[in-house]
């Protein structure tokens, strides 16, 4: 691995907490609560919320779902 590329654990946390913000941010933009979302999803509260914030590590399936209720296409969440 080229020596100036972060480490593979340090990578994947930078990532998912780009995409959890992006959650987040497309979830506020839209004025709904964390409960709304999970309760569609449906996931546990503690589990949207490390999400969120980059901890969890949600499936595909997840990841669709989210953007389905969010109203966005799963692409953005990945940009």
């Amino acid at each position: 691995m080229p020596s100036h590329l972060p480490d593979d654990d340090e990578w994947l946390l930078q990532e998912r907490q780009r995409i959890g913000r992006c959650i987040r941010d497309a979830r506020m933009h839209r004025n709904l609560t964390q409960e709304q979302v999970f309760l569609a999803i449906p996931a546990s509260r503690s589990f949207f919320q490390e999400i969120e914030s980059g901890l969890g590590n949600p499936t595909l399936s997840m990841l669709l779902r989210i953007a389905r209720i969010l109203d966005i296409r799963i692409g953005e969440l990945l940009q």
